[in-house]
């Protein structure tokens, strides 16, 4: 900027000594008219056309002059527009998170009318352990917010996993997809039981495996859900784990086996609700919840 202002007042500077030279050449040509002769054409000839030189000169000096102004200007006025578009820019990436935001809110809400029988608490998920997939996570709710031990987890339109450390802010959850969990399910058109088994390994394909179902006369086919099983000791009944893609006849006949799409996102998971009440609470049964329970504890139904 300072460089520029030196510049625009050399221009004036020298825009001022051409104008008095032309003052003073015009002075000179008035005076050859009176002494005539040589002096005359002497000035007719040199210096009428430096003057008109001098003058087509000055204007050019003065159009340069005008233009850096208006190119500053320009300038100054590009700066002010790119300033707004940042700013507008900002404004959409926080109208898209506010957006963003209530369209997770308004799932929790369905979610929470799906399941209105159930006392929930939403929760956020504020940490994963050790893996790409929601295995085991932790969320940003725990005793002070009545969160206890064996609470089950839902997200997106079934069920998640179950609470199994509580702080007094935080608590883990551990989901049905672990490689330690078992959950007690049954096909919702039939109420045939099976166990529905947790694999890291087959949820690059999408996909849970269920074995131990009886192989019986009911029909049992692609696209039936399966629901928690009411002998579950740990989840409450009714809760959608997935949608049957493959069933078969085991090798001893008595059984069938197959795999499941879970209804539930395990690689994006961010809230979630929690139900306030524990299926021992359903039962009545007055055992402690706040203990941590080993792989060992959850080997059999969950």
């Amino acid at each position: 900027m300072r460089n520029r202002n030196k510049q625009l007042a050399s221009n004036r500077f020298w825009l001022l000594a051409l104008s008095l030279m032309c003052i003073a050449l015009m002075i000179l040509s008035a005076y050859s008219d009176r002494v005539g002769g040589p002096f005359r054409v002497i000035a007719n000839a040199t210096v009428v056309p430096m003057q008109t030189g001098l003058n087509t000169l000055g204007v050019l000096l003065v159009d340069v002059a005008e233009n850096f102004e208006t190119i500053e200007m320009l300038r100054e006025e590009n700066a002010q527009l790119q300033a707004q578009v940042d700013m507008l820019i900002q404004e959409k990436h926080r109208f898209r998170m506010e957006e963003d935001e209530l369209e997770r809110l308004r799932d929790l809400f369905r979610l929470d009318q799906e399941y209105a029988d159930y006392e929930t608490i939403g929760a956020r998920v504020i940490g994963v352990q050790g893996s790409n997939w929601f295995d085991t996570f932790t969320i940003n709710r725990g005793s002070l917010h009545g969160v206890r031990v064996d609470m089950n987890v839902l997200a997106d339109n079934g069920l998640v996993g179950i609470v199994t450390q509580v702080g007094p802010i935080s608590s883990t959850v551990r989901s049905i997809i672990d490689d330690t969990s078992n959950v007690s399910g049954m096909v919702l058109s039939t109420s045939d039981r099976t166990i529905v088994r947790g694999d890291l390994s087959l949820l690059n394909e999408g996909r849970m495996r269920f074995e131990g179902m009886e192989n019986n006369e009911n029909v049992v086919s692609v696209g039936d859900q399966i629901v928690t099983s009411y002998i579950s000791d740990k989840f409450l009944q009714g809760i959608l784990i997935g949608y049957i893609v493959e069933i078969r006849v085991d090798a001893n006949n008595l059984t069938r086996s197959g795999y499941l799409v879970p209804v539930v996102d395990f690689r994006n998971i961010r809230d979630v609700l929690v139900i306030t009440k524990t299926k021992a609470d359903l039962r009545g049964d007055n055992l402690p919840n706040d203990i941590d329970y080993s792989e060992e504890d959850m080997a059999g139904d969950d």
